[in-house]
């Protein structure tokens, strides 16, 4: 089995492990990693209401530091698959960049971390000056519930202690190189329920219009800022993504009135100090009159921030002698994984331009491949120096 990135990520991308299915992938992984002298484990997790979902976790070495490598093998549904100019699960390779779904997002990245992990192992004997780790789920892309939360959970009850994580999630924007995520936002959802009083619309006196109550509650709640952000994190942001009154009729005013909204939100704000601040406006913006009330969606999406220190000083110094670029320390974009590693250490994403994940005709350039893995590869090195 070749061993060099490229070939690993086609092999992966051969896979169509749309989430939850595996597909073969962590075979792929499993295949390699045992030859190389890791002790390789593939745990299903299950949990009533939610797919069953495997995941991987192979380690070598006993000691500390330990290093690991964090990952999903799952994929978004292609799409039109007659739209993309290669098929979304071909592995093909035309005028020096791959096409695949999850070639940026994220198996290109995986792949990597494994090719750079076996070159650095063939050169000190097989064995690290430390441990090293993946740690790989196929429940990313989905609701996140059978994949790293509970993997995490089993490492830890089997003794497992994480010193530093790379995460290969698709961090730079324009070019390999200009972005390492240090943290990530939370995510917040609710619903805002006004109260009426239905009633038909040539007697609105004996009727309570629940549409014009709540577009002012949408107003008052969006119109002034959470907060300014600060010197890692963009201000938070309140966003109302539907509205809905459930009123077929013409003639009839609604008896109640809904919006849905989100919440991407910094480090100036907890869960619970965040609910509280908009059950607050909520209440001054319905003074005494309007009835209305939020019910909060369950979030395991916290915020989160690695403060810059040794490991980002060394994984920027990395990045700085392949690409020649000096990565902005980010902390923008969605979700990801790294919200339930960073309870466990601390976590870095590093990976592959995201520009055209989840997209038609995802791809990157094979270049980018090579050099992600030298990053990674010197990575390892100056860690375990």
């Amino acid at each position: 089995m070749t061993t060099d990135s490229l070939s690993i990520a086609r092999d992966l991308l051969r896979c169509p492990s749309v989430t939850p299915a595996e597909a073969g992938s962590l075979g792929v992984l499993e295949r390699l990693l045992k030859d190389a002298g890791f002790e390789v484990h593939r745990i299903t997790f299950s949990e009533p209401g939610w797919p069953d979902v495997e995941n991987l976790y192979a380690r070598i070495g006993t000691t500390a530091p330990h290093l690991t490598f964090a990952g999903h093998t799952d994929v978004v549904p292609a799409g039109d698959e007659a739209a993309w100019s290669h098929g979304p699960f071909a592995g093909d390779v035309k005028d020096g960049v791959l096409y695949g779904r999850g070639a940026v997002d994220m198996k290109g990245a995986i792949a990597c971390a494994v090719a750079a992990t076996l070159d650095h192992l063939a050169t000190r004997g097989g064995t690290p000056k430390g441990s090293i780790s993946f740690l790989i789920t196929g429940d990313e892309e989905g609701p996140a519930v059978n994949g790293t939360p509970k993997l995490l959970q089993w490492a830890a009850e089997r003794g497992e202690k994480f010193d530093h994580c790379v995460l290969g999630e698709p961090s730079n924007v324009d070019v390999l190189g200009d972005s390492i995520k240090l943290g990530r936002r939370g995510s917040l959802s609710g619903t805002v329920t006004v109260d009426g009083v239905q009633g038909h619309v040539a007697y609105p006196h004996r009727a309570a219009n629940p549409v014009p109550d709540i577009a002012a509650i949408i107003t008052a709640l969006s119109s002034e800022p959470l907060d300014h952000g600060d010197e890692h994190f963009q201000a938070s942001n309140l966003e109302f993504v539907t509205v809905d009154v459930g009123n077929p009729a013409w003639n009839v005013i609604p008896g109640q009135a809904r919006a849905r909204f989100n919440i991407r939100y910094n480090d100036c704000h907890t869960e619970a100090s965040l609910k509280a601040l908009v059950e607050e406006r909520l209440a001054k913006a319905c003074g005494n009159r309007i009835k209305a009330h939020i019910a909060w969606e369950p979030s395991n999406s916290g915020v989160f921030i690695a403060k810059p220190g040794p490991f980002t000083d060394m994984v920027i110094g990395a990045i700085e002698e392949v690409t020649g670029r000096k990565p902005a320390l980010s902390t923008g974009g969605g979700t990801s994984d790294a919200r339930f590693i960073t309870h466990y250490c601390p976590v870095l994403e590093f990976g592959l331009v995201g520009q055209t994940m989840h997209q038609i005709d995802e791809r990157t350039p094979v270049a980018d491949l090579e050099n992600l893995t030298k990053v990674y590869r010197r990575v390892l090195d100056r860690y375990f120096a």
